[in-house]
């Protein structure tokens, strides 16, 4: 059996389990190890067990949201390096992307060769 990449890790934190599934399975069929999370409690121990190579966040998670998630991770020595990637519906995500501090973000809707497209360009 080969070795899995181990930089091929992704994590999502959203509450919405359609968005988790697909974007599981369609990202699972191009080999990321996929580890989905439906809210952002303990986040940093969350991602401190996993160590992916990209996160996908996504606003409205619970309890906290995006914003302080995404603050709390980019605190961290150790956690702050793994690029987010910011995903909402809300009209000012990119003022909200910026805001958390993450690197880069995808509006929803969003298809699935732009949420590629967007993952390739901080991975």
């Amino acid at each position: 059996m080969p070795m899995e990449n181990p930089n091929k890790k992704i994590v999502i934190f959203d509450d919405d389990e359609d968005i988790l599934s697909i974007c599981s399975y369609i990202l699972e069929e191009q080999g990321w190890e996929v580890f989905a999370f439906t809210d952002c409690n303990k986040i940093a121990e969350k991602v401190s067990a996993i160590l992916p190579s990209v996160i996908l966040m996504d606003n409205w998670i619970p309890d906290d949201g995006g914003i302080i998630a995404t603050q709390t991770l980019k605190k961290n020595e150790s956690l702050k390096d793994i690029p987010v990637i910011y995903f909402s519906a809300n009209s000012d995500i990119e003022l909200l992307a910026n805001h958390a501090g993450a690197e880069t973000y995808l509006a929803k809707p969003f298809d699935l060769e732009e949420l590629e497209r967007i993952i390739s360009t901080v991975v």
